[in-house]
């Protein structure tokens, strides 16, 4: 089975910074690309960015058009940990924000194209 616990998330002031982290268990081959989504009150859960993690050969992140230059994702195999750096922090980014695993060796960006999902952490960036 795979397991996904983020932590990191908090109250910060728009500018700032912040980095979430998942820590993943279980199956590695079952998690090809791990991802971050967010949901806002009212909204629907959006993509904001991905890394391949294991069961293809070419690597790579990618991003949400609204998140592009500010956050960065990145990966640490040996702690088996993904992490989103959250830069310039703004009012709209607060959201629950969800680590997420999908099998796909594609470019999953849906939701329904990811197949494991944490709790979620909170972040919440005032005026």
């Amino acid at each position: 089975q795979v397991q996904l616990v983020e932590s990191g998330g908090g109250l910060v002031q728009a500018g700032d910074s912040l980095r979430l982290s998942c820590a993943a268990s279980g199956r590695s081959f079952s998690r090809n690309v791990m991802g971050w989504f967010r949901q806002a009150p009212g909204k629907e859960r959006e993509f904001v960015a991905a890394i391949t993690w294991s069961g293809v050969s070419t690597y790579y992140a990618y991003y949400a058009d609204s998140v592009k230059g500010r956050f960065t994702i990145s990966r640490d195999n040996d702690k088996n940990t993904v992490y989103l750096q959250m830069n310039s922090l703004k009012p709209e980014d607060t959201a629950v924000y969800y680590c997420a695993a999908s099998i796909l060796k594609q470019r999953p960006v849906r939701r329904d194209e990811y197949n494991y999902w944490g709790q979620g952490t909170q972040v919440t960036v005032s005026s």
